[in-house]
């Protein structure tokens, strides 16, 4: 042990005692089980890894590169591992909750609708909805985290001769669309091959709408995917991949100019803004929209000239995957074609709203058309909401602000880190099956309970390391405690906490806790560490977020990361999961 001493005062200072991480009694007890005369061989380790680790899969190969892995340390005895070797093994980097080696495990044959999609909300955005700029580092940096949706805003320059990006009605400052595009072009591919879809939330006019066809596909060139015509089905992510996917609504020039053949007359230029603003935002937005977005009853005098019509046509063929609503109310936009299929956008309240009458509606729409969620107009400081609501109605678009923090960003993250982390997420086969009578899932119907997952908490490390000595307290060292639960479905969703260690860096709490799971297929587990303070304001200490499908079962190392996702250098917790039948299976 090494000493620590805080100032109190000019006069007087405060030591305490700096504890090393020691191996606790689960660990110790293990080691012996599994070790002979104070020694692990690699058979003896290999055995552990398949019988208590439950890694079937592992071979010697694996426990030799384990060795390997700890050569470096003073510890390390080639006859085999003492005990504190088999501990630094269990904290290190070989040894996470999921998968070291992550790789695409999930069918990816199957069409776009049948996925969760890592999904962006105005993607090029810095900071808070109302004045932050506008630029291209948000874009990659969701591109570069595996994010497959990209959403842009589309509104002529100041000029009104190119194209820029910005949220519209803002002081957000504006970024070119060439910028953005390039980057796109750049970054797409970095994290994952599958395809990403650009979401055009277009209010632009029509030789604007001719400007965005020549740079998108300039830009784009062979990654642009451009079908002959509309699809009956989407196609598979992999039959997509290295693709560029536009999405947007339809320009309402064209629709109109196909309405009006014959009649001598179409109707004068209008935008196409793809979501409807919100009644409570600001005037200047409407205001601003109402130039290029006028109500569809109210017809021109001027006729499209046939350079007009041949651009909004270039224009329309880019768009892979039309969005837009029917119209009439709710019950038609979730009418389902059996000839086409389309995207549907709807806001956080317009979807729960929808779930109190038209669950399995929404579950049925979503089977074969997608369903783009996005956050109420008035989250200025980029905040989110709940996704698993969107999530449990088979919404595969639920669109974040990258850009923010907290506990529903955290919740997406950790989402999109099953499948090798590759953007695509298959949904539970139960929100895709159709019974014999064409009955779907119910989301709100009573569920029962399908596995328990056992959690213990035993202790964490690597605070001192990454942060001041000061940092959490100014006169002693921190007070953690760990908070552990589920982010899931209403019926699975809880939080617990183990109790909080007093002055240590190296807390050891000990603590198991068991977790029931209605539907662990969308369960994700939440971590989070903070440290006591008596004013009520706990400071963050880390946290993590795991989908509990890829959980690996036995006794882990949980690396926590800050508020924005980043990992920490050297903050874990050690951790050991385990599943379980309910009495009654």
């Amino acid at each position: 042990m090494s000493k620590q001493d805080f100032k109190v005062c000019c006069c007087f200072r405060r030591i305490f005692r700096l504890r090393v991480a020691e191996p606790p009694d689960d660990i110790r007890r293990l080691f012996e089980q599994y070790s002979e005369n104070g020694t692990m061989s690699i058979d003896q380790l290999h055995r552990f890894l398949i019988d208590f680790q439950e890694e079937k899969n592992a071979t010697k190969e694996h426990a030799q590169a384990i060795f390997h892995s700890l050569r470096h340390l003073n510890i390390f005895q080639r006859r085999g591992l003492h005990l504190e070797a088999f501990f630094r093994y269990l904290l290190g980097d070989l040894n996470f909750p999921l998968s070291p080696s992550p790789v695409v495990h999930h069918d990816m044959n199957a069409p776009l609708a049948h996925y969760f999609l890592y999904t962006g909300h105005n993607s090029y955005l810095t900071g808070n909805q109302l004045s932050s700029d506008c630029g291209v580092d948000p874009i990659i940096k969701a591109l570069k985290r595996a994010v497959r949706v990209i959403e842009l805003d589309l509104w002529p320059n100041s000029t009104r001769d190119n194209v820029d990006v910005r949220h519209g009605g803002t002081l957000t400052a504006p970024v070119e669309l060439i910028k953005c595009l390039r980057a796109i072009q750049e970054y797409a591919f970095i994290a994952s091959e599958y395809p990403v879809i650009i979401t055009f939330e277009d209010h632009l006019t029509q030789d604007l709408q001719a400007t965005v066809a020549q740079m998108v596909k300039k830009t784009f060139r062979e990654m642009l995917f451009c079908p002959d015509s509309d699809f009956k089905e989407f196609p598979s992510p992999e039959s997509l991949k290295k693709k560029i996917i536009i999405s947007t609504k339809p320009p309402k020039e064209y629709l109109e100019s196909q309405k009006m053949k014959g009649k001598g007359h179409s109707q004068k230029v209008r935008g196409s803004a793809e979501e409807e603003q919100p009644e409570n935002e600001n005037q200047a937005i409407k205001n601003e929209t109402e130039v290029n977005d006028k109500d569809e009853s109210d017809e021109g005098e001027d006729h499209q000239d046939e350079e007009g019509q041949s651009a909004v046509a270039e224009y329309k063929r880019l768009i892979a995957i039309h969005a837009g609503k029917t119209k009439g109310g709710m019950e038609n936009w979730l009418s389902v074609d059996p000839n086409k299929v389309r995207r549907l956008s709807l806001s956080e309240q317009e979807l729960e709203n929808a779930v109190k009458t038209h669950g399995t509606r929404i579950v049925r729409f979503t089977q074969k058309n997608l369903l783009r969620i996005f956050p109420m107009g008035i989250r200025f400081d980029s905040s989110n909401y709940n996704p698993l609501v969107g999530w449990m109605h088979g919404a595969q678009m639920v669109a974040f602000n990258m850009q923010g923090y907290g506990k529903y960003l955290w919740i997406m993250h950790g989402m999109f880190r099953a499948n090798g982390g590759c953007g695509y997420v298959k949904k539970p086969g139960f929100l895709l099956d159709v019974g014999p009578n064409g009955e779907v899932f119910n989301p709100s119907a009573g569920l029962e309970v399908k596995k328990i997952l056992k959690v213990k908490v035993y202790m964490g490390e690597g605070w001192h390391s990454d942060f001041r000595h000061t940092h959490f307290d100014l006169y002693s060292p921190p007070d953690f405690y760990a908070r552990v639960g589920i982010a899931g479905v209403e019926a699975d969703t809880v939080m617990k906490r183990t109790k909080t260690m007093e002055d240590e860096w190296v807390p050891v709490w000990n603590e198991e806790f068991e977790f029931p799971l209605t539907v662990p297929e969308l369960a994700l587990l939440r971590i989070e560490v903070l440290e006591y303070d008596t004013s009520g304001r706990n400071d963050f200490g880390g946290q993590t977020c795991l989908p509990v499908s890829e959980l690996r079962t036995g006794i882990r190392a949980v690396p926590l990361h800050d508020r924005k996702g980043e990992k920490y250098k050297s903050v874990r917790l050690l951790m050991s999961f385990e599943f379980t039948r309910p009495y009654y299976y």
